[in-house]
């Protein structure tokens, strides 16, 4: 699992980032996203990149990817989000704050994800009875 951080300017912006992260990047959300307070999410940006950002962020949040790291960053390098994207890897001191931070935080409540949550395709035509079709061949990448 991956820890992300995500910084913006508004809620829409943070939204539209996380919606760009499961549509474009086949990133699968673990955790609902947490409101971070933006101070705390930019002193932690610059623990991780040891030195000072040029803007400041208004809102701030948080959650867990079910991919590993390294397809993490891959994955949002190919996206280009509206917001400040940060894949935070377990080597930094900023994950095991930022995931104590989590614990506590309220939800992003303006957050609801778009993705189906079904078997995969219905196949209506074997006898008339309801059938699933299981299609791992299309998120092979992930295992």
């Amino acid at each position: 699992m991956a820890l992300i951080l995500i910084r913006g300017e508004n809620n829409l912006k943070l939204l539209n980032a996380i919606a760009d992260m499961e549509r474009h990047g086949s990133l699968t959300l673990e955790t609902k996203p947490k409101v971070i307070d933006a101070a705390f999410a930019d002193s932690l940006v610059e623990d991780i990149l040891n030195s000072k950002i040029k803007s400041k962020s208004n809102v701030a949040t948080a959650f867990f990817v079910k991919e590993d790291t390294t397809l993490s960053i891959m994955q949002v390098k190919k996206i280009h989000p509206p917001a400040h994207v940060v894949v935070v890897s377990d080597e930094y001191g900023a994950y095991s704050k930022l995931e104590y931070v989590l614990n506590t935080a309220n939800d992003f409540k303006e957050y609801h994800s778009n993705k189906a949550v079904n078997d995969g395709m219905i196949d209506y035509k074997i006898n008339k009875k309801e059938r699933h079709i299981r299609n791992d061949k299309l998120n092979s990448y992930i295992k």
